[in-house]
């Protein structure tokens, strides 16, 4: 399977260079939901992949700090165009694509769960019904949809996604990029 995928992560430091040390190619999109749509869609169209496997850093109020979680379902948390009569996380006019796009579970071992992606740092409840945040997943998940390749996400919950993530993050990178290799290894 690792001669089909390309591997995704948002930053260089939810890697720490672990995965680099051990000879892995990485392609890092940047933070946001833009940064991460072109990225994914120059990796797909350079390597040809039949999988984008992305591996980063979520928070969740829902699942404890430190738990390894895929993702297969994703929402858009800042998507809100309310006073027109949309719901909160619908794009207006997009019939192509439903408000959640759905994968299916790679890894039996892990829990799953449901991202919600927007660019903003949360600190407090979503607004879209998901148990963990991040600010890259939807439009990788969108992405790939659209061009026909299986989008396999594992987070690891570095923080509560309350008034201290931001220190909670940073502090858990290392050990969050240890297990995020070991998993990759595993495949």
């Amino acid at each position: 399977m690792k001669d089909q995928l390309a591997l995704i992560m948002a930053l260089p430091s939810e890697s720490k260079g672990l995965f680099e040390q051990a000879g892995i190619k990485v392609h890092y999109s940047g933070i946001g939901k833009v940064n991460a749509a072109f990225k994914a869609f120059e990796v797909i169209q350079q390597t040809g992949c039949k999988v984008l496997l992305n591996l980063g850093t979520a928070g969740s109020s829902h699942f404890n700090a430190h738990e390894l979680v895929e993702v297969v379902q994703f929402v858009q948390r800042d998507m809100d165009v309310s006073p027109l009569g949309f719901e909160v996380g619908v794009t207006p006019m997009d019939q192509d694509y439903p408000a959640e796009i759905e994968f299916e579970r790679y890894f039996e071992q892990l829990t799953q769960g449901v991202c919600g992606t927007g660019d903003n740092f949360e600190t407090g409840l979503s607004k879209v019904s998901c148990n963990l945040v991040d600010m890259e997943g939807y439009a990788l998940a969108k992405v790939c949809k659209k061009l026909g390749v299986r989008l396999i996400s594992v987070k690891y919950i570095t923080d509560g996604a309350g008034d201290t993530a931001h220190l909670e993050w940073e502090e858990n990178l290392l050990l969050g990029a240890q297990k995020l290799l070991e998993l990759y290894e595993s495949i």
